[in-house]
């Protein structure tokens, strides 16, 4: 099992349930080619953004972000019904 798994799930779940499950996928996928780009910018982003959000899920976001794979995994999780 991935480390940061746990958090995706706990991530989908909240979106799902706030309804923006649907668009924070469509807008995942409309980014692909910039996401790798975004992940870097997360990890160079990390004392700022360690004030805002814990370590692991900052750590979570750019790893997601960097990997197409788990990408799809977590769109793929954004689009399951309850």
């Amino acid at each position: 099992m991935q480390r940061h798994e746990h958090i995706w799930q706990d991530w989908a779940e909240q979106l799902r349930h706030r309804g923006l499950g649907e668009f924070i996928a469509t807008i995942l996928e409309v980014t692909t080619p910039l996401n790798l780009a975004a992940a870097q910018l997360v990890y160079i982003g990390q004392p700022v953004l360690s004030g805002i959000l814990p370590r692991d899920n900052i750590n979570a976001l750019a790893i997601l972000l960097e990997n197409p794979h788990m990408t799809q995994a977590f769109v793929s999780q954004l689009r399951e019904e309850n």
